[in-house]
């Protein structure tokens, strides 16, 4: 199997069947995010716990598959890793869809950047942009408390 069909594989699983899909319970922190271009819409869950650390993290939305894909990827690799850490990361997958670039973060093992990797192809698609890091973008808004609702029109 090549690269791309990997890439392809992850992003259609991710799509279908989105991990962490729902309002986890108790949690500290939320941000709503919206796409006006194409309607992707998202709800971010978010729950630190004392050290700071995401204990859990889920999401609710609809969306294109790699609206949901995003999103699904993006709680699965920021469990268990610090707000500072989630910061890196987030930066890291910015500057790899802007600049079309690997994936450098030291808080990611191989696994977990091969599966952000597989959102490196929407750089071809400008619009596509904006629906794989609307997630992302609104976990920083939950991770920063901010009280106005991401719109992907007003972000670079």
């Amino acid at each position: 199997m090549d690269l791309k069909q990997l890439y392809q594989d992850i992003i259609l699983e991710h799509g279908k069947s989105p991990r962490n899909l729902g309002r986890c319970k108790d949690y500290s922190h939320e941000a709503k995010g919206y796409n006006p271009l194409c309607g992707d819409k998202v709800h971010v869950y978010l729950k630190l716990n004392n050290e700071k650390k995401v204990e859990n993290l889920t999401f609710e939305g609809d969306g294109c598959a790699i609206s949901l894909a995003s999103a699904s990827i993006m709680t699965e690799l920021v469990k268990g890793k610090s707000s500072d850490e989630v910061k890196d990361i987030m930066n890291a997958f910015l500057n790899m869809i802007k600049n079309n670039s690997e994936i450098e973060s030291s808080y990611l093992d191989d696994d977990q950047k091969t599966k952000l990797m597989s959102l490196s192809g929407v750089k071809q698609f400008p619009m596509r942009v904006k629906c794989a890091t609307l997630s992302w973008h609104t976990l920083l808004s939950a991770l920063e408390r901010k009280k106005k609702d991401v719109n992907t029109e007003i972000i670079d």
